[in-house]
């Protein structure tokens, strides 16, 4: 699916307000950043993202290969019927290799597979593609440079496949290059490549050439090589090549030397360009259309060549439902194992439904996978999605259009050269079937989703839930409450967004939620709300033309604020009412809301960051200097502690934004979240993609920053992941990660619970050797509720800071709803930090702690802790501490 990179579609905006404080200071970094072991694997979705080709190789049974537009390639398992991704060591500096145009698996030679990685020709993608090769079906993989750009996830991404193995002798390989780059050559396995200086087209078809944003203005390029393998023997280069190229008047050439020599093939149908072209039986098969696909494509045609006498047949199916098509024609595969048998798809039939055609007798005559005549329509295939129910994309359609569909940019289709019953096509899933045959005798074929563990979805916004679940903020398909993260979700979230790409909740009432994208139904809208924890959700008044962004409701389910993709900022004082406009915010900044202030909102753009205490109505600039893009989270349970995530670093504010520490250790980050303490600790766990110690990777910090543990390692990458990142606040150590194209990641520590090094004191900078940890004389409490505290440490001379801990007890019989400490300190110490309850802060003493939402309830025997930060000067001893507990 294309692809929504952060910063490449959108124009930076500079802030028109003046700055008012910059970076005060760098947290020191204890020691350079350890890796400790954790577990990867996706949060079960199966499926979502295009499926653009799929590979059997022709000589070993079960090897199957599938690749996508921006979440790598995988490779088939038959012993547990799901996919093995095999490009997760791809990381941030060749991000883009995530996107694969073509694959070949070797026929001679079943080992080898090579992929053909690069994900944009224009700027989005800074890095020129690759040709990627593996000796052992894809586990491990060398890398050959190419002196251009890969489009992966640009238009024609379906056609192919640009790379092919020759099959008589394996060591040469060609690819057809997109751009102007024409046909390439490889003679030593694909180590070194050279160009076909002596090819006579490189293609011309170019879908928008005044497209502004680059994305459309690409020569489409070769776009497929097939071998005429029985024109060879084994040992030699095959004679017989055939090559497609992007050009509605010359779409086929061949050699018949080798590629010593190349003409175009007469008699060709002219008007459209072979997206698949393929040998067998003595002909060359062709599908066309008048456009590059996978979205587009009005008309086209199927043709056969037979190569031994030089004459071009029509064999194109006829239009169910007669007239002329409105689609053009792709998913071209030929049964090995009988060679008269074809099929091909209408790609670009979106409506009412792609179309699947099967011919056993060389294209003289055909049979559809369904027909229609009006609105009535005629299944000749039954599809059991029971394994991936929210593939009917909650649609309620009317016929002839069905729920679920049989697919769309269905370019991606195959029969199994070992089985000609098993058959599998691409598209928004990969579907298949183990009866095909049954549709030549008129019986019904039977298909599944064959995608377990193909996870390739984009990421825009995740949510670890108070109350347990997972929420995820989808590009394409919306997003799901994961309840159970190793099954699939049975909807995604309805009303239907078809984009989610921001969510959020109320910190003070967890059961108000808030999301917001974009959709084309008229029973949804842009934003929804829920108020039983996103178990139900209704749409609300929408300001004019907004749609996409970011949006944040505060601590009190009051108020909202949405910083929109398009149209402006706006924030509204009645969930689901109407919407004013903001003021002092730039359009397209990132925006939070306190945790715990429900007037006060934050937003961050062009490395400026801003304050609203009026509930969103305005804001003003506080902080600057911090970087140019990044995102933020605000602290639970403490007011104004702020995480920046930038380009130059992690950034932590105290003070709402006015100031901000950096992080030394960071260069440069992507995203942070919080998560439960680590054990023995109060303060959230911290999680972030960033370069740490000069590594790029996801790092833990369980000492509020000053300290970071590397928690994947070069295997598990991922591209371009993290735009999306959050620790569960209830199951310490555990991350879960969003990526550009492979899903949704969650991670728990592999070993033994493993920590980062407790802080150090860090101001003033001549400090004392804590002291140990000191206790209250006694615990004391009413209601069955006792309270403990602990100096956990202490630094300065006459005067400076200190760590506590209150423990709080339910010594009860019955349990409790929520707890209430009071704090006495008999030497004028004050508070300047606070997490897992909540006080005013600046306040005095004695301090009145009420528990968070997450940690109020306790059954009898259960506790619950709270920490803080304080300041003391002359003396610091304990407080005394009590405590009410209610039922």
């Amino acid at each position: 699916m294309r692809n929504n990179l952060a910063g490449a579609l959108s124009v930076a905006l500079a802030a028109a307000a003046t700055a008012v404080a910059l970076v005060t200071m760098n947290v020191p970094s204890a020691s350079a950043a350890v890796s400790v072991p954790y577990s990867w694997k996706n949060v079960r979705l199966d499926a979502g993202g295009f499926v653009s080709g799929i590979v059997f190789n022709p000589t070993e049974r079960n090897l199957i290969y599938a690749r996508t537009d921006v979440g790598g390639a995988y490779r088939w398992n038959q012993s547990t019927s799901a996919w093995t991704p095999m490009l997760d060591w791809v990381g941030w500096d060749h991000w883009g290799w995530n996107g694969v145009l073509s694959l070949a698996s070797d026929p001679v030679n079943p080992a080898r597979v090579y992929a053909a990685a690069g994900m944009y020709l224009n700027s989005w993608d800074p890095n020129n593609g690759a040709i990627l090769r593996s000796a052992d079906r894809g586990t491990t993989w060398q890398v050959t440079e190419l002196p251009f750009k890969v489009g992966g996830n640009m238009p024609g991404r379906g056609m192919g496949e640009r790379l092919a193995v020759d099959p008589n002798n394996n060591n040469v390989l060609y690819f057809g290059a997109e751009a102007g780059q024409g046909l390439w050559r490889s003679t030593n396995a694909g180590v070194t490549w050279s160009q076909v200086t002596n090819f006579p087209n490189a293609g011309n078809y170019v879908q928008d050439p005044a497209d502004t944003n680059g994305y459309l203005t690409f020569n489409q390029g070769v776009v497929w090589v097939a071998f005429d393998k029985a024109s060879g023997t084994s040992g030699s280069t095959t004679p017989g090549i055939y090559v497609g190229v992007a050009d509605l008047q010359n779409t086929v050439y061949r050699s018949t030397n080798g590629g010593s020599t190349w003409e175009r093939v007469a008699g060709q149908p002219v008007g459209a360009f072979a997206h698949q072209g393929e040998v067998a039986g003595g002909a060359l098969y062709i599908a066309t259309s008048d456009k590059g696909g996978p979205y587009d494509g009005g008309t086209g045609k199927v043709s056969r060549y037979q190569i031994s006498t030089g004459t071009w047949t029509d064999i194109t199916p006829p239009t169910p439902g007669g007239g002329d098509n409105w689609y053009g024609f792709s998913g071209l595969s030929i049964d090995k194992r009988a060679t008269n048998t074809i099929m091909v798809t209408g790609y670009s039939s979106w409506w009412p439904d792609t179309f699947i055609f099967r011919s056993t007798d060389a294209g003289a005559t055909w049979r559809s996978f369904w027909d229609f005549a009006g609105s009535n329509r005629t299944n000749n295939y039954n599809l059991d999605i029971s394994s991936v129910p929210w593939l009917t994309y909650a649609a309620q359609p009317s016929p002839p259009e069905q729920a679920p569909k049989l697919g769309w940019m269905t370019e991606a289709l195959e029969i199994d050269p070992f089985n000609s019953d098993r058959m599998m096509y691409g598209g928004a899933s990969v579907y298949g079937t183990t009866n095909l045959t049954a549709l030549d005798t008129g019986g019904t074929v039977n298909l599944t989703p064959m995608v377990r563990n193909m996870e390739s979805s984009v990421v825009a916004d995740l949510v670890s839930h108070p109350s347990g679940p997972l929420f995820s903020g989808l590009l394409d398909i919306g997003g799901f409450r994961h309840a159970k993260l190793d099954a699939v979700p049975a909807l995604m979230y309805t009303p239907f967004m078809s984009a989610v790409t921001s969510l959020d909740y109320a910190e003070g009432n967890p059961t108000w939620m808030v999301r917001v994208g974009q959709t084309d139904r008229t029973n949804s809208a842009n934003i929804a709300y829920s108020t039983d924890a996103g178990a139900n959700w209704y749409t609300g008044s929408v300001p004019n033309g907004a749609q996409r962004g970011h949006v944040a409701m505060n601590a009190g389910a009051s108020r909202v604020v949405w910083s929109s993709e398009n149209a402006g900022v706006f924030f509204s004082t009645s969930v689901g009412g109407s919407f004013s406009q903001s003021s002092g915010l730039p359009n397209q900044a990132r925006v939070e809301a306190d945790r715990v202030n429900p007037n006060k909102f934050y937003g961050f753009s062009g490395g400026t960051f801003y304050v609203s205490t009026n509930g969103g109505q305005s804001f003003t600039a506080a902080a600057t200097g911090l970087g140019s893009t990044g995102q933020f989270k605000a602290m639970p349970g403490i007011e104004g502690d702020i995480w920046l995530a930038s380009d130059t670093g992690i950034y932590h504010s105290t003070d709402s934004g006015s100031t901000f520490s950096k992080i030394a250790a960071s260069s440069s980050a992507v995203s942070i979240g919080f998560g439960a303490p680590a054990p023995g600790r109060t303060n959230r766990a911290l999680y972030t993609m960033a370069t740490i110690d000069g590594v790029r990777g996801v790092y833990r910090s369980d000492d509020t920053g000053v300290s970071w543990v590397r928690i994947n390692d070069d295997q598990h990458q991922y591209g371009n992941a993290g735009q999306a990142i959050t620790g569960d606040p209830t199951v310490y150590g555990r991350v879960y990660l969003g990526t550009d194209g492979r899903g949704i990641l969650v991670a728990d520590p592999a070993g033994p619970p493993s920590t980062t090094t407790p802080p150090p004191p860090t101001t003033p900078p001549t400090t004392t050797s804590p002291p140990p940890p000191t206790t209250s004389p006694s615990p004391t409490g009413t209601d069955g509720c006792s309270a403990t505290f602990a100096r956990i440490g202490q630094w300065g001379t006459g005067s400076g800071g200190f760590q506590g801990e209150v423990r709080v007890a339910n010594t009860g019989t019955t349990g409790t709803t929520n707890w209430t400490v009071t704090m006495t300190f008999a030497n004028g110490q004050t508070l300047s930090q606070i997490w897992g309850g909540r006080t005013t802060i600046p306040g005095s003493s004695p301090y009145t702690v009420v528990n968070e939402g997450w940690n109020g309830a306790l059954s009898p025997g259960q506790t619950a802790t709270f920490g803080f930060i304080g300041n003391w000067n002359g003396a610091n001893n304990p407080p005394t501490v009590t405590c009410v507990a209610r039922g």
